[in-house]
């Protein structure tokens, strides 16, 4: 077999490959319907844990669930998946709120953290309050 036809084959592979990834949901991400399916699917994860007060973020991709004092659980989408933590204030190596976004980096390898975007500015205090305390946060300037 010649190279030329070689390298077309395998292009044309890897295409169909992709593609058949894209078109069988692969490239999709998932969302949060509302509160009640967020709590559903912590308690699979954490069947122990009782949450409070549920807080989606604005594009409904993470929901953070009060667990208590200084406790957070969170439900955020990965993919068409969705991935499942509890975080302390030990948990976190930096934490910044602006208006009604926080910004969140944890000590976690399996997931860093990001920035979450809520519908207003007391969701988002909310969240940041849960997980340092009001006198630990820092404001972004």
């Amino acid at each position: 077999m010649s190279l030329p036809v070689l390298v077309v084959l395998v292009v044309f592979g890897i295409a169909l490959s992709v593609a058949a990834v894209h078109f069988t949901g692969g490239t999709t991400t998932a969302t949060l319907a509302g509160a009640d399916q967020a709590l559903a699917r912590f308690a699979e994860d954490f069947p122990d844990e009782r949450p409070g007060t549920v807080r989606l973020t604005a594009d409904n991709h993470t929901a953070f669930l009060d667990l208590g004092p200084q406790r957070c659980g969170i439900v955020q989408s990965i993919g068409d998946c969705f991935l499942t933590r509890i975080v302390t204030p030990h948990d976190i190596l930096a934490l910044a709120r602006e208006g009604n976004a926080v910004s969140l980096r944890l000590s976690d390898f399996t997931w860093k953290g990001g920035s979450f975007v809520f519908a207003d500015e007391a969701g988002a205090l909310a969240v940041a309050a849960a997980l340092q305390g009001h006198d630990r946060i820092r404001k972004a300037a």
